[in-house]
């Protein structure tokens, strides 16, 4: 092989990994965006509130876990105040996961955990029957990435109001 075609093959190499390299700044969505979002917004497009409050819509979880901490029951205590307050409100309780695990397992997870929410709910007095539950495993994650920043985030319970 010539010594030309050998740069010019390793300055296309070089030049394909520059272009993975990502811009400072970027992905911040994924390891910035801690427990309340950017800027007032969680990266799946929500405020992270019930809308028209200030009480948090989610509840987030240890990884393979659906054990309500210590946080995620005064979130839900505060949700349940709202409720007794708001009876026209019906609710569904939203499941989520992070990437790691199989789909179905995911998807039972995610059950699991909207159900930790729902019968935590209910003991503080919300009637089951304004509350139905959903999982959507890890198919709608609220963060893109592959670290404990956007893995934390996606391990969640959100409640989605209908009024």
């Amino acid at each position: 092989m010539n010594i030309g075609l050998k740069i010019g093959v390793a300055l296309s190499a070089l030049a394909l990994l520059a272009a993975c390299e990502n811009a400072p700044g970027a992905g911040d969505n994924a390891a910035g965006a801690g427990a309340n979002g950017i800027n007032g917004q969680y990266p799946d497009g929500t405020g992270g509130q019930i809308p028209g409050t200030n009480i948090a819509d989610r509840v987030f979880f240890a990884f393979n876990s659906s054990a309500l901490s210590s946080e995620a029951q005064a979130t839900l205590q505060r949700q349940a105040e709202w409720l007794k307050a708001n009876e026209a409100s019906k609710l569904t309780l939203e499941g989520h996961c992070d990437e790691r695990g199989t789909r179905e397992y995911n998807l039972a997870l995610g059950e699991r955990r909207a159900n930790a929410a729902r019968d935590y709910l209910t003991s503080l007095g919300v009637n089951a029957s304004r509350v139905s539950v959903v999982s959507y495993g890890k198919e709608r994650p609220a963060v893109v990435g592959s670290n404990e920043e956007a893995w934390a985030q996606n391990r969640r319970s959100v409640t989605v109001v209908a009024h």
